[in-house]
């Protein structure tokens, strides 16, 4: 089914609109124009509609970069927030149909499902695994990581079956378990991964969202009150100098080294696939098939 454009008036008998993220104009007569005459293009209307396109791709990556925060941050979220945004198409994109577990006033969570409706008279609305839509009155919900749900098979299956496409990397986001008796104090399954140039790794790291300082790849974690950054060796040579990954490790917020033992499950899982999505992109040498 085609999607009518919204055409607003530009003067001179043109009018523009956007076709998904193509500025397109129509004359007077309302025949679209293969493409937008330069006078209309650069004319001001035209400018402040982009303007206002860039304004909300930049506003939509805001509110999923935010919503996914909550989510790496462990922490309550009062519902009167969710109320507030939950109108702006932006917000409800993140939120809906996020895992979420609401909060009873000793922040004891229940009732688990896919988020469906926030509002002020009934609460927060989910629905179950078992296809049951749930009404809560508690004033706090929780997006909790992946690593931490329970029932993830079974929201995943459930969220198969409804064709949900979340708008965070929750349900499907790659997790990796501690191992029950963790010793050491660092992970180096993905050291010696090699890199033809430092800048390789250092784009890889850019273009997945990774922060880099003092030679490492890093991301940041909130967990049991603290806050844990996983650091990934990726090299601190120049640029075009060949590079190499090494170990993965863990600190505190004062950048103290912690045993794997004192690591909780979302900063190890967060680490792990940090430091996989890197190496992923290292340099793999084919071997020669011997005939």
């Amino acid at each position: 089914m085609a999607v009518e454009l919204a055409w607003v008036d530009v003067g001179g008998g043109y009018a523009l609109a956007f076709d998904d993220a193509q500025l397109v104009c129509r004359n007077a007569k309302g025949s679209r124009l293969k493409t937008v005459p330069k006078e209309v293009r650069e004319g001001e209307a035209a400018q402040q509609l982009l303007a206002l396109k860039e304004w909300l791709e930049r506003h939509a990556r805001e509110c999923v970069e935010t919503v996914e925060t909550w989510m790496l941050r462990s922490l309550p979220i009062p519902r009167e927030v969710v109320e507030s945004v939950w109108s702006d198409p932006a917000w409800q994109r993140p939120l809906r149909d996020a895992v979420v577990m609401p909060l009873d006033g000793e922040g004891q969570g229940f009732a688990s499902g896919l988020l469906r409706g926030v509002d002020a008279t009934r609460g927060i609305g989910a629905v179950t695994p078992d296809g049951e839509t749930r009404w809560s009155a508690a004033k706090q919900l929780l997006i909790p990581h992946p690593i931490v749900i329970r029932e993830l098979d079974d929201f995943r299956e459930f969220a198969s079956e409804l064709q949900v496409e979340q708008g965070i990397a929750q349900l499907y986001r790659e997790t990796f378990a501690k191992p029950a008796d963790p010793s050491g104090n660092s992970v180096s399954t993905f050291a010696g991964g090699r890199f033809a140039q430092l800048r390789h790794a250092l784009g890889r790291c850019r273009t997945l969202g990774f922060k880099v300082s003092g030679g490492f790849a890093l991301t940041r974690v909130w967990e049991g009150g603290r806050m844990i950054e996983p650091r990934f060796w990726v090299g601190s040579d120049a640029p075009e100098a060949e590079a190499e990954t090494g170990d993965l490790i863990w600190v505190d917020a004062a950048s103290h080294q912690l045993p794997l033992s004192e690591v909780g499950p979302v900063a190890y899982s967060e680490g792990v696939r940090m430091a996989s999505l890197i190496y992923a992109a290292r340099v793999v040498e084919e071997k020669d098939e011997q005939g």
